[in-house]
């Protein structure tokens, strides 16, 4: 790796939250979040110019760039995995992608106080994308689509306590928490700021993505609606 300080500028727009963030060598140098649905395609580049003039640096100065890779919205996805391989191309330096969710569960591992972690995105009606892992971000049961119910990750909630937090995870409260192992965290969203701590261990352990190939991880396939003048 190259001597001078790995400075990793992170993008998260698998959701409707647009965040970038600023780490060097691991310390946060600075971020920028926006909580406005369809915004990515409009704000994503002002932020990272505004985040980068008030750490006073310019787009040479960074060493890597960080994507949330999913799963999240198509289109959200799309901006931020296009505006990282633009940059990684034009500044040829490496490529990292990190679970959105695992992003997540970082982001809340310093407080779980022995519980797991529970990140979900919601993904339309009862179902969300979810993952469960412990505070030390060992992963217990993999990322995949859940249709919730009453008997939903009832061997996790037998065994310990369970935060379940996320845009997705309003709808388990009802179902759920009648459970005494059920916990709730509302008003938490993805962030680029986690994301960058996980993105600094992946730049050590020189994890990166080829840049002409790279896809982010949908988990579904996008299916384009029907326009509602043509129904």
């Amino acid at each position: 790796m190259p001597d001078r300080p790995a400075r990793i500028l992170s993008i998260e727009t698998a959701t409707p939250v647009c965040s970038v963030a600023l780490h060097e060598n691991g310390e946060l140098l600075g971020a920028q979040e926006l909580h406005l649905a369809k915004s990515h395609s409009a704000f994503l580049s002002v932020m990272i110019d505004q985040l980068l003039g008030q750490c006073q640096l310019t787009l040479h100065d960074l060493t890597a760039i960080a994507v949330s890779e999913g799963p999240g919205s198509y289109t959200g996805l799309r901006i931020g995995t296009s505006t990282a391989k633009g940059l990684c191309y034009s500044l040829d330096i490496p490529l990292i992608a990190i679970s959105t969710l695992l992003a997540m569960a970082e982001g809340l591992s310093t407080v779980a106080f022995g519980a797991l972690l529970c990140p979900m995105i919601d993904a339309r009606r009862m179902e969300v994308y979810s993952l469960v892992a412990n505070s030390q971000l060992e992963i217990l049961e993999e990322v995949q689509p859940v249709i919730l119910d009453q008997d939903s990750y009832a061997a996790h909630l037998k065994e310990h306590p369970v935060l379940f937090f996320g845009d997705g995870a309003g709808k388990s409260v009802e179902l759920l928490r009648t459970h005494p192992n059920f916990r709730y965290v509302p008003g938490v969203s993805p962030s680029a700021i986690p994301l960058g701590r996980l993105a600094w261990k992946a730049y050590q352990d020189e994890i990166f993505k080829d840049v002409a190939y790279y896809e982010p991880f949908y988990l579904k396939e996008f299916r384009a609606g029907i326009p509602k003048k043509q129904v």
